[in-house]
């Protein structure tokens, strides 16, 4: 059964299931400082920008976040390198100060772990795209975490992000999507993310000791986490790719 699709805005009742649906994201991830400050407020203060699908029995399956924002500004105009962190703080400043916003960026695409491998991801991020557009917008951007980089966490992102298969295709499965959706592969967002947290933080989120000074592969990492032990903290610096939607 085609899952339903429908927005916080219309169904503002649904905010609360939708929030504490279950996810499959790295437990260091869900500590970048601007997520924490921002990610709740999508569907608090833009609902018409959070969507989420039922089964038909109602249960929420999949999500998706996105916002508008001012791209084609005199001090903006290009992707920016700090992807996912900066096109949030963007949003919600533009939002706040009254700035007529142009441009679409997905946030999340997250499917319930149960129910993935079933096409939802493709079937959220084509939602987006519609709701962009019946919003009167003409493009969506994405800060896209490719789903299989963390298999190779010393390949770096430019490498990666322009690997294709020979048919044509991006070989990363996310990127893919995205390709097959419309979208083309626009540039690489080096900073994208950035979490820091102490020693002892990083052993809670991941299991690891972080006791050797150097780069530490930890499972999820799309890039290896950087340890200073004689400084008390350890540092992720997260790449994304941008894929740009026309629509």
């Amino acid at each position: 059964m085609e899952p339903k699709v429908s927005s916080l805005a219309e169904r503002p009742e649904m905010r609360e299931r939708v929030l504490g649906m279950a996810d499959s994201w790295p437990e260091f991830v869900t500590h970048d400082l601007m997520g924490n400050a921002h990610y709740g407020r999508i569907s608090g203060e833009l609902p018409e920008h959070v969507l989420f699908a039922e089964d038909e029995r109602g249960e929420v399956v999949a999500h998706a976040h996105s916002v508008p924002f001012a791209l084609h500004t005199e001090d903006r105009g290009e992707l920016p390198a700090r992807g996912w962190d900066e096109v949030l703080g963007w949003a919600f400043s533009d939002l706040r100060r009254g700035v007529r916003p142009d441009t679409v960026s997905a946030i999340s695409v997250v499917v319930d772990p149960r129910f993935q491998g079933h096409g939802l991801s493709a079937r959220m991020l084509s939602a987006m795209r519609d709701n962009a557009r019946a919003h009167g917008f003409s493009e969506v951007v994405a800060p896209v975490r490719p789903s299989a980089k963390h298999l190779e966490p010393h390949t770096p992102i430019e490498e990666y992000a322009r690997r294709v298969r020979p048919d044509g295709l991006p070989h990363d499965p996310w990127l893919r999507v995205h390709v097959r959706a419309g979208a083309e592969v626009h540039s690489v967002a080096p900073a994208s993310m950035a979490v820091s947290g102490s020693l002892e933080q990083w052993r809670r989120w991941t299991g690891l000791p972080f006791d050797s000074r150097g780069d530490v592969e930890v499972p999820g990492a799309l890039v290896p986490v950087r340890c200073e032990p004689e400084r008390g903290y350890a540092v992720y610096v997260e790449p994304n790719v941008w894929m740009r939607h026309a629509l």
